[in-house]
Order: C-alpha cells, then sequence, then structure tokens
C-alpha cells in the first residue's frame, strides 16, 4: 500500500494543488505581483480566475477581475484574509484581460486569446 502511494504521488505531481484548485479547468496563467497573486484557469469558453494573498493571514483589500473584448468587466472586490473568488465568466473564443490586487500590489495579465 505504502508503495502504491508513493508510485501514485510520483506520477500525478501536482495533482494536490488541482485537486484545491476552486476552478475548474486546465491553468492557463498566473499573474503574479509583489503582494499576490492571480490564478487563471480555462474550460468550456469559460475563465475562472481568483485572487490569493502573498502572506495570507491579514484582512487586506482584494479584488479579482475578467473581462472579454468588447465587453464591461466582471470584478469582484472585498476585504479578505486569504483569497477572494472564484470569478467564473463566460468568454467564448474572445480575447480576455484578466486583473487581480491585494492591498497597494495589483498585477494585470494583459489582452490574451482565450
Amino acid at each position: 500500500m505504502l508503495i502504491a502511494s508513493v508510485l501514485l504521488a510520483l506520477v500525478t505531481p501536482g495533482s494536490a494543488e488541482a485537486a484545491s484548485a476552486p476552478c475548474p479547468g486546465r491553468k492557463v496563467r498566473t499573474v503574479a505581483f509583489s503582494t499576490g497573486a492571480v490564478h487563471v484557469y480555462k474550460s468550456n469558453g469559460r475563465i475562472c480566475a481568483y485572487t490569493l494573498q502573498k502572506y495570507p493571514g491579514t484582512r487586506k483589500r482584494m479584488s479579482v477581475s475578467v473581462q472579454a473584448r468588447g465587453h464591461h468587466p466582471v470584478e469582484l472586490t472585498g476585504s479578505r484574509t486569504r483569497r477572494i473568488g472564484p470569478l467564473d465568466v463566460y468568454v467564448g473564443r474572445r480575447s480576455v484581460l484578466v486583473k487581480g490586487s491585494v492591498g497597494r500590489g495589483s498585477g494585470s495579465s494583459g489582452w490574451f486569446l482565450s
């Protein structure tokens, strides 16, 4: 049993992170900035994103935003201790802009084709 567990862990690295991710689909981007990072996933024409604090535990103002080209951004903001999101938006095959912030730090993906 122990050997099977070790072999399974070696065969599927990162599966623990994937299992704990609040978004479905495959990870397509991580936008890191000084106080945190925005994690971006894609699945069936949908973009799902969430912002994580770099040092969780302290309540800080946070945001995550997804904008499909030609549309208004969809945004979540609030005061959190670890994460804001997930924010799940249908974008089809449009270019997408994803932004996030934690405290005074912020980051943007720039436009990319989803």
